[in-house]
Parts: structure tokens; sequence; C-alpha cells
């Protein structure tokens, strides 16, 4: 297909390989490299895409409007058109409208951030739209969020505004929000008098509350929100005493943002000060310079206008001492909090989540070949203390106990003889509690010869997941290898035992935003599973199998106040089950429960083997059955119709209807309503009359 460069579009330089496009019309702009400058002038006349240009790369700019198979009048008239359904309106209004429909970027600050190449824009990726609402500091953030995110196989788009204009969250589509450190802070470090009763910073906390409950009333996405660093430094030094001391005042802000969060579903505090703490905050905060509530890069001193040193006669320091702190690098900053922003965002998303975490044995979980040191380790408190060098392992041990409790799954390969890593697999007293891993936390031990590779796929088989799914850990070069070039989807770490617990704990893929009961049973309720498909292999028939299970259901209609935070879950990740995919967070379930036409049901399944918990919901309004789901893992024990009649019996309305939404994966929910004994009406929806159930 020939495409032709927009006749709205300019493609300028604005510094050392960076150009912007800017879209004159829509006012849409990013900064780009040479050779995405390059490509869309290729376009100055119609023609095909040059060769070795991934697909992708065309398709973002034909989406941003740079690129457009329009004739130049086609696209005059169909502008003409669209800008004259504005025709006598005020202009500005006009084009404010026209602008946020296809914004990408922050609002001033269009030319600032990485300038985005074609491994940002190509790619196959995931989509995700974010809002940013904050001042400066976040608004330079958003092209450096882009570029971190393209890094990481996601197609980023931002718009970013003020605080003061929440109307974007109902304007723009966006699966999350971010806002910034608001202008409440600045009254942080006023005067203020310990006994006055309101803390300094309960302006922060009041406007902070005020723009959540305004963005809840427009969305119900994920909204994230930035905490404060604490201070480098300290006005009065020593003096800055007791509770309410210049330091102290932010770090009570943080810790009443944090419970402030924890009263809306879904809203979460990013951990600023702690990400900036880690980077060195000396080098990534301004306090040093001017202002101790301010909080933002000392880089911004090194990104000045010439015209600026008209304001101090011409006469200005070399700025090569501050840029040598720098490193040379004046937004780095903004680099530190975007891969901050973007660990958050992939945790409360879900996205490339990880379930399952596979460790080879020998040299990860302990040194050396078990069957040549005959233990695990020779260690005891009269040989060395723990923080010493079997502390390196144990802390390998505590990360993966700590995996178990977010409810990943572990799992084991190694080759090795497995009756005699059985044996040595032991730990004396005196070992710390609580930390050392023994065979019964693995939902499945591949302790043979074969491959690690093929093993790796028996254990995807064995539970149902993706290989997309994995994290592989070994210590051999080759093994890891082997298993990249074999099995390219599993994520394989190792290179680096000394990261290798920090890594466990802190990649975003292993995070929940949330902890839950369940959550936290998944290794045991796994293992049951997994002992149930045995006994069904081994069992006749699969009537006889049920038969034997035992299988014990219990539906509940819930009351006000119940924790709903498994049941968002559980309709947020069911896919196969799952008769619409709607995916209300918490907040929202929260608030229907207090509604007279509304209600949320659960099921518990239990057998002989253990508990499945709490594995089906289903959100009812108004007469309507909005979304039903049912966890996979019981599917094959015959209880899909036990909360649809529960439902059918508990509901007090004149009637029930519901939909199917069909999907590439929910096949097994298709004929729930058929067989419910609802019937299927012409506008798609099926219905049963309650009554005829008594």
């Amino acid at each position: 297909m020939a495409l032709r460069k927009s006749s709205f579009v300019h493609v300028l330089p604005v510094g050392p390989g960076r150009w912007m496009a800017l879209h004159a019309v829509t006012h849409n702009r990013i900064v780009v490299d040479g050779r995405i400058a390059g490509l869309i002038e290729h376009f100055q006349i119609p023609r095909e895409p040059p060769p070795g240009v991934p697909p992708n790369v065309i398709q973002a700019l034909v989406e941003r409007g740079y690129l457009t198979a329009k004739t130049a009048q086609q696209e005059a008239e169909e502008t003409s058109r669209e800008l004259g359904a504005f025709y006598g309106r005020d202009p500005d209004d006009m084009l404010h409208a026209w602008r946020r429909r296809a914004m990408e970027g922050p609002d001033p600050y269009w030319a600032a951030g990485p300038a985005l190449s074609a491994e940002t824009l190509g790619g196959e990726r995931l989509r995700m739209d974010v809002l940013l609402f904050g001042d400066c500091d976040l608004h330079m953030e958003s092209g450096f969020l882009t570029a971190e995110a393209g890094r990481r196989g996601i197609d980023l788009r931002v718009a970013a505004t003020f605080a003061s204009d929440l109307s974007l969250a109902g304007e723009h589509p966006h699966q999350a929000i971010i806002i910034g450190a608001l202008v409440g802070r600045h009254a942080i470090a006023g005067p203020y008098a310990p006994g006055e009763g309101r803390p300094p910073h309960q302006m922060l906390l009041d406007q902070t509350r005020q723009i959540v409950e305004a963005l809840r009333k427009l969305t119900s996405a994920p909204i994230l929100i930035d905490n404060l660093p604490e201070p480098t430094v300290q006005p009065l030094g020593m003096a800055e005493r007791g509770r309410w001391g210049h330091r102290n005042r932010f770090r009570a802000a943080d810790l009443d943002l944090a419970e402030l969060a924890e009263a809306y579903g879904d809203v979460h505090v990013v951990d600023v000060a702690a990400a900036l703490a880690a980077a060195g905050s000396e080098r990534m905060l301004d306090d040093g310079q001017f202002g101790y509530t301010h909080f933002g890069s000392p880089g911004w001193m090194l990104q000045r206008p010439e015209a600026e040193k008209a304001a101090v006669h011409g006469l200005f320091p070399d700025p090569a001492a501050l840029a040598a702190t720098l490193d040379g690098d004046p937004y780095g900053r903004e680099k530190v909090m975007a891969r901050a922003h973007l660990d958050a965002l992939i945790t409360v998303t879900g996205f490339d989540r990880k379930k399952c975490v596979i460790v080879d044995l020998d040299g990860v979980l302990w040194p050396g070949v078990l069957a040549e040191t005959g233990a695990p380790f020779a260690w005891s408190q009269e040989v060395s203390p723990p923080f010493s060098y079997v502390g390196l392992y144990f802390g390998i041990h505590e990360a993966l106990q700590t995996l178990k409790r977010r409810g990943v799954l572990l799992a084991c390969v190694s080759k090795n003889d497995e009756a005699v890593v059985r044996e040595l697999w032991r730990f004396s007293e005196g070992y710390p509690p609580g930390v050392m891993l023994s065979p019964s936390d693995f939902v499945s031990l591949k302790i043979n010869w074969r491959d690690k590779a093929s093993n790796i796929r028996d254990i995807a088989e064995a539970l149902g997941f993706g290989l997309d799914a994995f994290v592989f850990v070994d210590d051999h070069p080759a093994e890891r290898e082997r298993v990249r070039q074999m099995l390219p989807e599993v994520e394989t770490w190792g290179e680096d035992l000394f990261s290798l617990r920090r890594r466990l704990l802190s990649d975003p893929r292993l995070m929940t935003p949330r902890l839950t009961a369940e959550a936290a049973a998944r290794t045991a309720t796994t293992q049951a599973q997994m002992v149930r498909q045995t006994a069904l292999a081994e069992a006749p028939d699969e009537a006889a199998f049920l038969a034997s299970l035992q299988v014990r259901t219990r539906v509940e209609r819930l009351a006000p106040g119940a924790d709903l935070d498994r049941v968002a879950e559980l309709l947020a990740r069911t896919t196969q089950f799952n008769t619409t995919g709607i995916k209300p967070p918490a907040s929202e379930l929260k608030a229907m429960l207090g509604q007279d036409d509304a209600a949320i049901f659960v099921m518990h399944v239990a057998d002989r083997f253990g508990d499945h918990g709490l594995v089906g919901a289903a959100v009812v309004q108004a007469g309507e059955i909005l979304g039903l789901a049912i966890s996979c893992r019981v599917l094959s024990l015959g209880v899909e119709q036990a909360l649809l009649s529960f439902i059918v019996g508990d509901w007090g309305g004149p009637g029930l209807h519901g939909r199917i939404t069909p999907t590439a994966r929910n096949g097994p929910v298709r004929n729930l309503y058929r067989d419910g004994g609802f019937t299927l009406g012409p506008d798609g929806a099926w219905r049963r009359d309650v009554r005829e159930a008594g």
C-alpha cells in the first residue's frame, strides 16, 4: 500500500540526534531519532514502505497521523469536515477537544525525553494507554516511560496533564493512571507547632483524596500515587528534632498516603522514596540547589535555554562540576522514575505475569553437587554466622519462600539421581526457621537425567501454563543457553547469583498488587490438583473418578463489608470459564454491594484431596448476570451449575438474564445458560423466569 507524509506534518531538528515530528492540526508530537525522521521524510511523495522496515513501525506512524494513505485532497476534505463540526464554537475549545482525542505525550514538554526509535515503535507489542496527572517532573518523564516500556515489549501511549485537569480521564481511553507529587506537598515544610491537631501534610492528604474520589467517578482503572522522596538536606540540621523535624514530616506523609490508598480499591502507592534512594538521592533530587519541597531533578539546571541567563546578567558558574556529579546525564532522575513507574504498571495490570519459577538445585539452592558434598551445607553456628558465605544461599531460599506467599509456584529440574537427592536434601536444627526449602515446597520435581528443556515442557503441560509463564534459574551457562534456544518463551536467569535474590523479589512480573488467602495457598491447591490428575488417569472412568472425589460446594451471597480482592482477581484472571470478561476492581464491587438491585455471589469448592478455596464468582445487577467466572482448576469437577443454580434460587426479582461474550479461550462457558434452563432470545441474551425455579 502506497503511503505519503501527511500534509500537516513537519519534522524539525531539536538537538543532536533528535527530531520533533509535529502534526499541525492535532498537535500530536513526538521526538524521534534520525532513522525515524528519515523514514517520515521518505514519504514526501506517495510510495511503498522501504524494504526492511518492520510493519509495526509503519503502523505506529499511521496511527499517529504522520503517514496516510489518503491523497492530499482527501486528507484536506476529511479534516475540513471534522473541523467544520466545531464551527461557531470558541476556537480554543475546538482545538483543545481535537487535540485531546489523539493526544500523546505531555502538554508543554513535547521536546523533552529520549528520541523514539524503530526498536521503540516496532515489534509485536501489547498496547497500553496511561494517563499522567501531575507537575513538570512527571511530564518530563513521559518520553522515558515510553522508551522504557518499548524495551520491555509494551507499546505505551502516554497522555499527561495537570492535576487540575481530571476531565482527561473521561475523554481519553486508558488502562491505568499515575498521579505525581501534588502541590499540597509544599505546605509540609511550612511553619508548624506540635499539637496543632492537623499534621503539616494534611493539605497533601486532602488533595490526594479529592483527586482519587473525582477520578473514581470517571474511571475504574488502577490508580498509582507517587509518595514523596526523603529530603537530602535538613534546613536546621540536627536541630530538626522529633516527629515533626523536616525529614520526618515527609516520612509521616508517606505513611499516611499508604493508609489513604488502603481505603480505596485498586489504588496503589509508588515508592518514589525507595526508588530514588536506591539510585542515590543526592544525584536524583534538586533540594541541594533550591527549594525544600520542589523535589525535581538536579539536571534541570543543565537543560535551561541560554536566554534565561539574562536574569543573572549573563554570568553563571561553569556547570561542568554539576554535570560530572550527574555523570553527564541531566535525565538520570527521569530514567529511574520511568523504571519505577513501569514496574508498578506491570504489577497492577498483570502484564507478562510469571506464574512459576523453576530452579536448578546444584549450584543454586546449595553449593556444588549434592551427591558429592553429601549435604546441602556443612554449616552450623560454630562454623560461621548466617550472614557469611552461606547467607548467599539462605537468601535465595528466603526469596523463593516469599514468592510462594505471593502465589508464585515453585518447581525444580535437576540432572541427578532422585533417590539420592531426596535422601540428602535435609537440614538439621539451627537453620533459619521457615526459610530453607524442602521438596514439599515444590509443585513438581523433575530430578532425572533427561534434557532440562524437555522437563520444563512436561511441567508446563502438567500445570496447564504457557511457556511464557515460567522463569528458569540455572547457574550453568550451557544449560541456560540450551533452554533459551529450545524454549525461547521461557525467561532464563542465573548469570549472577549475587543479584538473584534481589531480582526474584523485585521483578514486577513476579509481584501481585495484593495478597489473598487463595494466592498464599496456591502451592497446596496446585499439588492437590496434580494428585487429582494422577487419580483420574488411574480411575476406570470419569464418573467413578468424580464419585470418589467427594466434591463439596458452598455458594453464598456476599454481605456489605466482605473482602472482594479475591473476587476481583478471579474475574480479571479467568479466561476459559468466563461469560463476559468484565474486570471490575474491588472498589467498584464494593460500591455494588451497597446497592439494592445488585448482588455478588461466590462459590467455594473442596474435595477429599483438599480445599480449592474461592473458585467461582458472579456479579448480578438489575436482573442481569453481568459476569460469571469459575477457575479452570475445578472445571472437571462438575460444579459449573452449582453457582448458577444458587443464583436462580436466591434472586428475588422477576427474572434473570445473562450474555456470553465469545473470546478465543472461553469455549467451555458457552453452554452454561443453556444447560441451566435459560432460553436464548433474539437479542442474544439468555433468559429465565426465576419463578419457574421454585
